[in-house]
């Protein structure tokens, strides 16, 4: 009953990702001829070059794309995928939207937003509505390159066409559509939930600790160092600090550990993904754990 339903969610959200890339393309992009990048360009630039509907050309350039993932997902996703890009091009065949706006940089954005947020919709669902990530993921697993790396060259080997063919305007505004496009998908599959990491370096490791505790409600982890490496050998032992933040919180954090003291050397970095632990979040309601404090040593 439960996976039933699991699957009737997902059947239900990938409609609806098809349903908003549709309005994406028909209200914006198509009326007044901008590009998005991936298979859904290239589709939408075969379209206007040969005079064929998209509704053709994006299932059959879509056709290479489905091989290759024979060969690098799942079937399952592969299914989903052949069954979304079919019932995307129906919808965009028969659907007639009016165009919403004449102004272009007012398309470039919505459009963007409305393609980016079904793609990315799919994508969180198992499906796939541009072949073009299937693409980079043939070539990396043969070449090992980097999948974002394939993804824009073929964008921008698209974008160089556009202007070629078309016009240099048309081409910049498609760009700024597929930076929407892209923005929009990432915020679907990670969220708006952001984090940081701080490993923090002090002489008042206790009391920064006890403080990071009261005023930011964050769990941490502490460290064993030795400070001092180079022409002055290692001097003594030391304490390093180590905590995620909600990127929300991490100028509060910031205030905290000046506060303690302004000497304290903090290293921040990016976090891609989190889990577990004693996080805040601010999206959903989800409670927090209590935080607390874990020390590992390093062995000697």
């Amino acid at each position: 009953m439960k996976r039933t339903l699991k699957f009737v969610l997902e059947i239900l959200q990938i409609a609806l990702a098809i349903f908003l890339a549709s309005i994406g393309l028909k209200a914006f992009l198509l009326p007044n001829g901008f590009l998005d990048g991936g298979v859904t360009g290239v589709a939408i630039l075969l379209s206007k070059l040969i005079s064929w509907e998209i509704s053709i050309t994006l299932p059959l350039l879509s056709i290479p794309f489905f091989i290759l993932g024979w060969f690098t997902v799942s079937k399952r996703i592969l299914i989903k995928s052949i069954v979304s890009i079919l019932v995307l091009a129906l919808i965009i065949y028969f659907e007639n939207f009016e165009p919403i706006t004449d102004d272009k940089l007012l398309i470039s954005i919505f459009g963007g937003l409305f393609l980016g947020a079904g793609i990315g919709l799919a994508i969180k669902n198992g499906s796939v509505l541009d072949g073009s990530e299937i693409l980079g993921l043939f070539v990396n697993d043969k070449t090992g390159i980097s999948i974002g790396v394939i993804i824009l060259w073929f964008n921008i080997i698209l974008f160089v066409l556009t202007g070629i063919l078309f016009s240099l305007e048309i081409a910049m505004y498609s760009v700024l559509t597929y930076l929407v496009t892209a923005k929009t998908i990432d915020l679907i599959l990670e969220g708006f939930e952001d984090y940081v990491g701080l490993m923090i370096i002090t002489t008042k490791t206790k009391e920064m600790q006890q403080t990071l505790i009261d005023e930011v409600g964050h769990g941490m982890t502490v460290y064993k160092g030795v400070k001092g490496y180079g022409s002055r050998g290692k001097k003594d032992d030391i304490e390093i600090i180590h905590i995620i933040v909600n990127r929300i919180d991490s100028k509060k954090t910031y205030r905290v550990i000046d506060h303690v003291d302004q000497e304290a050397f903090i290293t921040e970095f990016d976090v891609n993904n989190v889990k577990g632990g004693a996080l805040k979040k601010y999206l959903t309601r989800k409670d927090s754990k209590k935080p607390s404090t874990i020390v590992f040593e390093t062995a000697e």
